[in-house]
């Protein structure tokens, strides 16, 4: 099977017949904001044949600079380098990405990946839930494998930092997306960050919107007509942390869209400034 041709996402029985292969690295992303360590432990229990591990704090954030950052900051390019390689994975090998949370710390990782210049990357729709629930194998443990050297090649026109989105913000012209629930956006809740509401001028398309009920993506037409009221060509996307703002970018791009710029900051970085304007409702 030609690992080529899964660039946005993949199905379970297309991923199960590249079990094995040297050539694809399956990375388990299992997270859990509320329990940090229960993705690795969930992991060590059972996970897809030949997946690794990836935590989102440790392996797929930097470090976060109170006052500064946002709660998940790009890593350096170094060290994230560093653990690709780590786990055998470099410019030959084929990423496929899975979570338990209907990809949406799965999509973190695709999105690092395109940042670093590596396009031979998929999510698994669906998910670890689908592949369990539908009897696939599994095993318990850790899987390692030899090291390799990953060589980066930044794509930085993917990226949104904050100064350019208050340059949107004086100067429009570009379309703001925020990529978390009605809720927050609307600042009526906020169960994490300290200030309520949203960047001024953003609307509002949750990440789950691409969604279907059983926790896999939208099909086709119907994923497209759900996003292209809100993606352009000059569309910058955020969220909370720029986590689940990557899931947002991956349904587009999977939909035929334009690939949305991500501002990785995202809210929790935003706020950090009190000059920085906020809205409510």
């Amino acid at each position: 099977m030609n690992t080529s041709e899964f660039t946005t996402l993949i199905q379970p029985s297309d991923l199960e017949l590249l079990l094995g292969d040297d050539a694809v690295r399956l990375v388990d992303c299992r997270f859990s904001l509320g329990d940090v360590e229960a993705g690795q432990r969930a992991y060590a229990e059972a996970h897809i044949p030949g997946a690794v591990y990836a935590h989102l704090d440790r392996d797929l954030s930097g470090t976060v600079i109170p006052g500064k950052t946002g709660r998940h900051p790009l890593p350096e390019i170094g060290d994230l380098a560093g653990y690709l390689g780590s786990v055998g994975i470099d410019s030959d090998v084929a990423v496929v990405a899975y979570d338990d949370s209907g990809g949406a710390f799965a999509a973190r990782l695709w999105w690092l990946l395109k940042w670093m210049g590596h396009d031979k990357a998929a999510v698994l729709d669906g998910g670890w839930s689908r592949w369990r629930d539908e009897g696939r194998a599994t095993v318990s443990g850790k899987a390692t494998y030899a090291a390799r050297t990953f060589t980066p090649n930044v794509k930085s026109d993917i990226v949104a930092d904050a100064h350019e989105v208050a340059r949107v913000i004086r100067e429009g012209g570009v379309s703001l997306i925020d990529a978390r629930s009605s809720e927050r956006y609307a600042g009526a809740v906020e169960p994490i960050d300290p200030v309520a509401g949203h960047i001024p001028g953003a609307v509002n398309c949750p990440y789950a919107v691409s969604l279907s009920g059983d926790g896999r993506f939208l099909r086709g037409d119907e994923l497209r007509r759900v996003l292209a009221p809100y993606v352009s060509d000059e569309s910058v996307v955020y969220c909370g942390s720029g986590v689940t703002a990557a899931h947002l970018v991956l349904a587009s791009v999977h939909a035929g869209l334009p690939m949305p710029r991500l501002y990785p900051g995202s809210w929790s970085e935003w706020i950090t400034d009190p000059e920085r304007p906020v809205e409510r409702g």
